[in-house]
């Protein structure tokens, strides 16, 4: 006759796994092993180890262990700002993404103007194993602090010329060139740039590689303002152009929610058509650039391309840093006119 564990009528505070080991007859290494889901014990007495563990209402302490180990398996998630729809999606991603390979998630988040090493600073007391960024980027004296604890950092969507960081970004720069065909093959004259932070890599790359095209096909950039990604940015940027005395009938701006706010005070505010009288496109693909109500022509990034590579990254733990460059797609929808063939004009 097989003999019952007594159950105590109140689990004891800070129950301690030498309490089990005590009770289940066996050694403290059997109980860590019998809760480690690689550990080489007998399925009786794990099921033994866990049952009186259950009784005695013990939990394993997760930091302590990975005090022991030297490996906490969390995965510092440093995120300047969520309002960028961009940004939510793939942070939910990441994080469903990094449970799967048995990692977990310590988000950081900083405002703008916030002091980012501090963030940092605090994310290495931690113990992170690895640090992404994504829509900031850090000093090189912080860049250059984690090297040397070993610890990689990957900067998702940017990139920065430093030896002591990974980058993943998308064409930032062929993604402006598509803009500028789709908009001379449709045949417009009069281009204009909203950009993000003027300061940033993939502001740089898109302006670059859209005043690039454009020069090679003989046309030029005739307006560029640049400050911030946001839709009210994109709003009041777009007021500005609008009104000018031979305003732009192109506007390329460097994300979807810059768009969206020039879309909305296109039609709304200044009473134009789109796109028969300014066409307007996007970077990004967020959901809300399908949505009937606005159906943005814009460029997408291969953001599940892009946590690949960057999970890559963390789990393989290269040693020597990369830069990641992946393609970005052209999705046309209803901002942007036809493409026509060289010679025919535009019906409006």
């Amino acid at each position: 006759m097989t003999q019952q564990r007594k159950k105590p009528s109140k689990a004891p505070a800070n129950v301690t796994s030498h309490d089990v080991a005590k009770a289940a007859g066996v050694s403290q290494s059997v109980v860590s092993r019998a809760f480690s889901a690689n550990g080489k014990i007998a399925p009786e007495t794990r099921k033994r180890v866990l049952g009186v563990a259950q009784d005695l209402g013990y939990h394993p302490n997760a930091f302590a262990r990975s005090l022991v180990q030297q490996r906490t398996r969390i995965v510092g998630v440093l995120i300047a700002r969520l309002d960028n729809h961009l940004y939510p999606k793939v942070l939910d991603a990441f994080t469903a993404q990094l449970w799967a390979a048995g990692r977990q998630v310590m988000y950081f988040n900083v405002d703008d103007g916030g002091d980012i090493d501090k963030v940092l600073r605090t994310a290495l007391q931690y113990r992170v194993e690895a640090m992404v960024v994504a829509s900031i980027t850090l000093s090189s004296h912080m860049a250059e602090v984690f090297c040397d604890a070993g610890i990689p950092v990957v900067l998702f969507n940017r990139y920065l010329d430093d030896p002591n960081v990974h980058a993943v970004s998308c064409d930032n720069v062929a993604g402006g060139r598509m803009v500028a065909d789709a908009f001379l093959d449709a045949g417009h004259t009069r281009f204009a740039f909203i950009g993000g932070h003027p300061d940033t890599s993939t502001n740089h790359d898109r302006k670059g590689g859209f005043m690039t095209r454009l020069k090679e096909r003989g046309a030029a950039l005739s307006y560029a303002l640049e400050k911030d990604y946001s839709y009210d940015w994109g709003r009041n940027a777009a007021h500005h152009l609008l009104s000018q005395k031979g305003p732009p009938d192109a506007l390329f701006c460097a994300s979807d929610l810059i768009a969206l706010g020039a879309l909305d005070t296109a039609r709304a505010e200044c009473g134009l058509r789109v796109p028969e009288d300014v066409a307007i496109v996007g970077f990004d693909d967020i959901e809300a650039a399908s949505w009937q109500s606005y159906a943005l022509t814009t460029v997408q990034q291969p953001v599940d391309l892009m946590l690949a590579e960057t999970l890559a990254v963390i789990l393989h733990k290269d040693s020597q840093p990369k830069r990641v460059t992946v393609p970005v797609t052209f999705v046309e929808r209803g901002t942007t006119r036809p493409r026509v063939p060289s010679g025919e004009v535009v019906a409006l």
